[in-house]
């Protein structure tokens, strides 16, 4: 192995934009800024999500932002502010820099990722999907 996957998420943070959560909660509920959830389903239904966040799986994430592919979501249409985020700050990290190479200016990821914001006391909801009480 030329790079273990630890060497990728620190190339990658060199050549993205991290956010603190303090200044990511700044931009929670502006309507010209997007977060996006890259967690798995379980990890949503155990853990929660942030309020308006959507839900993107990291594989499918280049396929949803390419208004070239079959996959793309409307959701991403418009010139809005990425702000990705996974359990630590590792898949995000990557995906940063994958957006960022395929020419998306205005994205950027949460530092520690939703277990930081968590444990910030940043909002949080339940997932839909997870039972109430």
């Amino acid at each position: 192995m030329k790079k273990s996957s630890k060497q990728l998420v620190e190339e990658a943070n060199r050549q993205i934009v991290t956010l603190p959560v303090a200044e990511a909660q700044e931009l929670l509920g502006r309507p010209d800024t997007l977060f996006v959830d890259l967690r798995e389903k379980g990890e949503l239904r155990r853990e929660g999500k942030l309020p308006g966040a959507v839900s993107t799986p990291r594989g499918l994430l280049e396929f949803w932002v390419d208004p070239e592919s079959p996959y793309f979501n409307p959701v991403f249409e418009g010139d809005k502010k990425l702000v990705l985020f996974c359990a630590m700050g590792w898949r995000s990290a990557l995906a940063t820099k994958a957006l960022k190479d395929m020419g998306f200016d205005d994205v950027c990821h949460i530092e520690g990722g939703f277990t930081a914001w968590r444990d910030a006391g940043a909002p949080v909801e339940a997932s839909p999907e997870t039972p109430a009480g």
